[in-house]
């Protein structure tokens, strides 16, 4: 019954160690200091105690490779694998670089998300979070760019498909920016249904056009407010996922299109972040048995990505019932 499934719902959580080791030079954005406010944060209001924390392995190349192409995966470990031996950073694009501790953290971000996967899958936990850096949603097939090196969302979506046997899985994106590496990787795959908003014109400047029929692109204008973006959700994201049944729900979670995120412009706040990952919820619970595993992106402005991350974790975690 209802009480019974409320009392026994876990929520997997995952942070490992390693994610604060990747380091992308003083005053970057993309800073270990993000997992810590998150983790502060969680300490400091009680939320911890909710949660269930766990190991995380590293990923495979096995597990990467089917997302990413082999000879992007090889090139990109031979590059970490260098920084690390090297003890020297190396660009990779204006804004993304490899550091030494970047292999290890990489590694763990892609493998907490498939140990995510399995977890939920396999019912040991309700659903899961991976607060893990470096992000992914920006890492194409065969590239690494916008401070992505794999996309743990796509590797983990794909586990589920091709691994777990699962026949539709959905990934949600609510990142300010467009995911324009998970569009790149799942575009056309029918098995996968993308819905994501995103403010438009920004960075990476792509999404308006989606690249194919499994994907549900909402361009949103720069201050355009929560009410919009629920309003936008109702009417774009719920049809179409409740058209095509997933069987697990991967959420890209980017909190940088909270209103105090300098990296873009739009204007969410926590109880935005609250209210979507209650609908998401609603969605998984009617076709998913609950299954969701959430994987952080973006969002820059310390105090306001712990509190919204922590907004996310207590509706998951079901103590803001």
């Amino acid at each position: 019954n209802a009480a019974t499934a409320a009392a026994i719902m876990t929520t997997a959580f995952y942070s490992p160690d390693e994610c604060r080791g990747h380091r992308m030079g003083d005053h970057h954005p993309e800073c270990p200091e993000r997992i810590s406010a998150i983790l502060d944060h969680l300490r400091a209001t009680g939320l911890d105690i909710a949660l269930d924390f766990r190991d995380s392995p590293d990923v495979e190349r096995a597990q990467l490779e089917r997302a990413h192409a082999s000879a992007y995966v090889a090139h990109i470990s031979d590059l970490m694998s260098q920084a690390e031996s090297q003890g020297q950073a190396r660009a990779v694009d204006p804004d993304t670089s490899v550091s030494p501790g970047t292999r290890a953290a990489a590694l763990k971000s892609a493998g907490a998300a498939i140990a995510a996967t399995d977890a939920v899958i396999d019912r040991s936990a309700s659903n899961a979070f991976c607060a893990v850096r470096p992000p992914g949603h920006h890492a194409t097939r065969d590239e690494a760019m916008g401070f992505c090196f794999f996309n743990n969302v796509a590797v983990a979506a794909r586990h589920a498909l091709d691994v777990r046997g699962l026949q539709r899985v959905a990934i949600i994106d609510f990142d300010v920016h467009h995911g324009n590496g998970t569009e790149d990787i799942v575009a056309s795959d029918d098995r996968i249904l993308m819905c994501s908003f995103f403010q438009h014109p920004l960075y990476p400047y792509s999404g308006a056009v989606p690249k194919g029929t499994n994907m549900v692109n909402v361009p949103v204008d720069p201050y355009t407010r929560g009410p919009a973006v629920r309003e936008l959700i109702e009417q774009q994201w719920i049809p179409a996922l409740e058209q095509f049944k997933p069987e697990m729900v991967f959420i890209s979670a980017g909190f940088d299109a909270h209103r105090e995120d300098e990296l873009g412009q739009m204007g969410l706040i926590e109880a935005d972040y609250e209210w979507m990952t209650r609908r998401l919820m609603q969605v998984a619970d009617a076709h998913a048995q609950g299954r969701i595993v959430s994987c952080l992106e973006g969002g820059y402005h310390l105090s306001a990505l712990a509190r919204s991350v922590a907004a996310h974790l207590r509706v998951l975690s079901g103590v803001a019932a």
